[in-house]
């Protein structure tokens, strides 16, 4: 390393896991906004970030705004990819989630979380499952 240069700068944001665990889940969002579109939600952010975290999609079903994290797995050896969604997990959506609506300035909005697992078999055939209210800002 050069004097000067920091350790950040080493790789570039978001670069391939070696085992190709990125390219995994970009495949999983992809057809999990694919999904989410054939069921008449309307997608109104991407990879939404802020210093809090990162929301997948927030989208609006009917009048109620959706926080959706979306998990890709190969395999259940791990367990179902919605159990990735632990307590940090949620509180990091639900404060993210937050700051999102303080910027839209509303005060009474319906709004859920959402979990889509996306499962990849061994031939790269997906299968969705959306869970709707799959946890709430109290189980947090």
């Amino acid at each position: 390393m050069t004097a000067g240069t920091r350790l950040s700068e080493k790789t570039l944001p978001y670069a391939s896991a070696a085992d190709g665990r990125t390219e995994l889940g970009r495949r999983g969002e992809e057809a999990a906004g694919r999904h989410l579109l054939s069921l008449g939600y309307r997608i109104l952010e991407r990879r939404y970030r802020t210093r809090a975290g990162e929301i997948d999609f927030i989208a609006r079903d009917g009048e109620a705004i959706v926080f959706i994290e979306v998990k890709t797995r190969t395999s259940l050896r791990c367990g179902r990819p919605a159990e990735a969604v632990d307590r940090r997990k949620r509180a990091r959506i639900v404060r993210t989630a937050a700051l999102y609506l303080a910027r839209l300035r509303v005060d009474d909005i319906a709004c859920r979380f959402d979990v889509v697992e996306v499962m990849e078999g061994p031939a790269g055939a997906l299968s969705i499952r959306l869970i709707r209210n799959a946890f709430d800002v109290s189980s947090s």
